[in-house]
């Protein structure tokens, strides 16, 4: 099984550090973004990637070369121009030759089991991982009597489901992405229309998204504080 990871992006929220370092290529617990995703991948016996890359390309290419030295086989899809997700994975297909790969966004660290997606796609072309809503502010719970009994940092709010960023597809599908456009605006809505398309929770499981300065700031004191 092959993996398609979406590396491309300007990562502009991130600025600016961004500046002259791709955002896949940030630090967290000391090894940058797509060494712990590769890493991930590589867990679940997937050893061929393809990366799909834009701005400060170059940097990619010097970091990681040929994926030799961390186990896998890298490959390099390069938009000169922003294609959007879904345009990313398209422009990324002479490289997919398995009937069934893996999407993560290149901006997504996470355990979770990726057999699970793979098991979903029996009676579907694909399949998205979704993690539990986390709330953006802590949380307050009081009593009927209107005293305070609890303060909760951050929960995960049970109930409501987010697109964690990790997806599995059939090949088949590749011919009705957009040259242009992001996979949730275009092929995901058309397949869940069509009963193509699956939902695999995943509750249990470590899962952040690296969008903002707070949060990477919040992923590297995990990882730096669980492994040393």
């Amino acid at each position: 099984m092959q993996a398609v990871v979406l590396a491309g992006g300007f990562g502009k929220r991130l600025a600016p550090l961004t500046s002259e370092v791709p955002k896949p290529l940030l630090p967290v617990g000391g090894r940058p973004i797509l060494v712990r995703q590769i890493e991930w991948l590589r867990r679940y016996g997937i050893v061929d990637i393809v990366l799909a890359v834009g701005y400060l390309r170059h940097k990619i290419f010097e970091a990681l070369g040929d994926g030799r030295k961390y186990g896998v086989r890298l490959f390099y899809s390069v938009e000169e121009e922003p294609l959007g997700t879904g345009g990313a994975i398209k422009n990324a297909a002479p490289y997919i030759t398995d009937d069934v790969f893996i999407v993560v966004n290149g901006d997504v660290l996470t355990d979770l089991p990726i057999e699970g997606l793979v098991e979903a796609l029996e009676g579907a072309d694909g399949a998205i991982a979704l993690v539990p809503l986390r709330s953006p502010y802590g949380v307050v719970e009081f009593d009927s009597s209107g005293y305070i009994s609890r303060f909760r940092e951050k929960p995960l709010l049970e109930g409501f489901y987010i697109n964690a960023g990790v997806y599995a597809l059939r090949k088949r599908v590749l011919s009705e992405l957009p040259d242009r456009g992001n996979i949730e605006e275009t092929l995901f809505p058309s397949l869940a229309k069509q009963r193509r398309l699956k939902a695999v929770v995943f509750r249990d499981v470590f899962w952040r998204s690296v969008d903002s300065l707070k949060d990477l700031e919040e992923v590297d004191r995990h990882f730096a504080g669980n492994e040393h």
